[in-house]
């Protein structure tokens, strides 16, 4: 229970985009420098693969792609 004189903070902490977990689809696209529907699209054909490879997790109806899996599998492939 909260006093009068006491505030709850609302501020998020604010962490750079390479120091976060999870990414969103914008933030994703920003740091890999490509397109949104092209990392929309790899995250929902990545649903299908093995837990270990897989980079892409639903929060709700909201794609989050895992920072250092979505690293790790770009330096895997030859293309995108």
């Amino acid at each position: 229970m909260l006093l009068k004189n006491e505030s709850v903070s609302t501020e998020r902490a604010s962490l750079s985009i390479g120091e976060k977990y999870l990414l969103s689809i914008k933030e994703a696209a920003m740091y890999f420098n490509i397109g949104e529907k092209k990392i929309r699209r790899l995250a929902e054909d990545n649903q299908c693969s093995s837990a270990d490879r897989r980079f892409s997790v639903y929060n709700g109806n909201r794609v989050l792609i895992i920072r250092t899996k979505f690293e790790k599998f770009i330096e895997e492939s030859s293309a995108i």
